[in-house]
């Protein structure tokens, strides 16, 4: 697949994974808001209906109060008729001559006295309905608040009001006047904000200057339990757009790796094919009676075979280490040797190389304790790999010069250094330098070969003998590769 279309694709599925989210993180948000929307309504229809049962209380004392009373008055005889209500008496005067009304007189007369008693009496009620509010009007605003709204009273009302309105939640509640608390119910925080506490005034017809304030502890967890439904469709797409995200670097990847191993096949081609040309070509020679008959030149001839034959095993083995310990590393045998020892022997080998480019190779021993434990024929190769990538890589305007230096990094690591003076490396480079079959751009330089396994190679072995590998360089002016391992016990102790 064409990188332009991998690109496509990747845009494409990023923007609707967006959108995606977008909305069901909006869809959270109104789903949370309008919870809370309700929530608060029908605290609030709570709070007033706990108030207005706190009024109804209030005028329901007061009215008993006051019938008891009059019912007293009308005991003692003080509720007898008002002035204006006359009972009708006979008239005893002497020589009066007693006289019956007619009948259409009398109806009249009891029909008059009738409204004339109806209307004393509503009178009456009237003034003293009119008694009993100015009464509660006046004594509640001296009645203490402690008996106007009884803590008891509150918490069953309002745990009712809470019920009918459809929030069975925790809650505790508070009685202020003008911002100072009168009393409160355990767990009440008078620090919360204003939007964390419902209010409601008391007993408002009365210009009441308290004020219920309800404090729900748990309303969180309350609006979260009606919306986490979304929270797992939510959390599987943003497990998708990881998935997604991971599936287009892989495949970057891989078609990265694809290229790489293009190139590796390209290379290992030309450099198996050289020395098999030779091979081959030497050994066609062998057919000629005149070379035959030369002892020189047969000399030379076997010269050749044997060491393309070389070259030939050479780049077969570094195909074949890394599939090896790649899979594996128990053909490794690890023992207990001195470091030093084993890189002067690498450095005095690899010093003709160096001086044939006019170079220049040297081995400053830092280290007091040297004894590691790893595979010895890998270790040497090792350092021969990184020495030999140095002389491979080195700046064409100068002469290579290459400095190995050990020294005690701490007590219980070896450091081992390997500095040179070639083209160095840029940062970009720097990064990848470890993976397999990855290789520094030389620019006009076609005489660099290889496979790019070499410093992989390096990677594998140091970190199978549980040691670290790291790299500074700058292009143009060289590289340093810098290798720490564990001391063996013994010598680290």
């Amino acid at each position: 697949m064409k990188k332009n279309i991998i690109w496509l694709l990747s845009v494409v599925m990023g923007i609707t994974f967006c959108a995606l989210l977008y909305f069901q993180i909006m869809y959270l948000e109104n789903m949370v808001g309008m919870r809370e929307s309700q929530f608060s309504e029908g605290a609030m229809r709570s709070l007033y209906g706990t108030v207005g049962f706190l009024e109804r209380q209030e005028t329901l004392h007061f009215l008993e109060k006051d019938i008891n009373m009059i019912e007293q008055s009308y005991d003692t005889g003080e509720g007898s008729l008002s002035a204006g209500q006359e009972t009708f008496q006979p008239s005893t005067t002497p020589g009066h001559i007693f006289s019956f009304p007619t009948p259409t007189e009398n109806l009249e007369k009891r029909y008059q006295g009738m409204q004339e008693t109806i209307r004393n009496q509503y009178i009456y009620q009237k003034g003293l309905l009119n008694e009993v509010i100015i009464s509660i009007l006046y004594d509640a605003q001296h009645r203490p608040v402690m008996e106007r709204a009884d803590s008891a009273m509150i918490r069953n009302v309002l745990r009712t009001e809470l019920a009918n309105n459809g929030l069975d939640v925790p809650f505790c509640f508070a009685i202020t006047e003008k911002n100072h608390l009168v009393y409160s119910t355990s767990g009440y925080d008078p620090d919360l904000s204003e939007k964390q506490i419902y209010t409601a005034r008391l007993f408002p017809n009365s210009n009441s200057r308290y004020e219920l304030k309800v404090e729900f502890p748990t309303k969180a967890n309350y609006i979260f339990s009606s919306v986490r439904f979304v929270i797992p469709t939510l959390a599987l797409t943003l497990l998708l757009l990881a998935i997604f995200i991971f599936t287009i670097i892989m495949a970057f990847r891989q078609k990265k790796l694809g290229e790489m191993k293009t190139d590796f096949i390209n290379n290992m081609t030309h450099e198996l094919k050289t020395p098999i040309s030779t091979i081959s070509l030497a050994a066609q020679m062998l057919n000629d009676d005149s070379v035959r008959k030369s002892p020189e030149t047969l000399h030379h001839i076997s010269e050749v075979i044997n060491a393309e034959s070389k070259r030939l095993r050479f780049q077969v083995e570094k195909v074949l280490q890394m599939s090896v310990f790649e899979n594996s590393n128990n053909a490794l045998n690890f023992t207990c040797v001195d470091a030093n020892k084993i890189i002067a022997g690498v450095v005095s080998t690899f010093k003709l190389k160096v001086e044939r480019f006019g170079g220049h190779l040297s081995f400053h021993n830092g280290a007091d304790a040297s004894v590691v434990c790893v595979d010895e024929m890998q270790f040497t190769n090792v350092i021969f790999s990184l020495l030999d990538n140095a002389v491979k890589y080195r700046n064409e305007d100068r002469a290579p010069e290459l400095v190995v230096t050990t020294s005690d990094e701490d007590s219980k690591n070896l450091k081992i250094s390997i500095q040179d003076n070639g083209i160095g490396m840029r940062k970009e480079d720097l990064k990848k330098i470890f993976d397999k079959f990855y290789r520094v751009h030389t620019g006009n330089r076609h005489d660099v070969k290889g496979f790019g396994l070499g410093l992989a190679y390096v990677k594998r072995m140091v970190t199978i003998f549980k040691g670290n590998i790291s790299v500074e360089s700058e292009p143009g002016k060289g590289s340093v590769f810098t290798i720490l391992l564990p001391l063996a016990e013994e010598d680290a102790d």
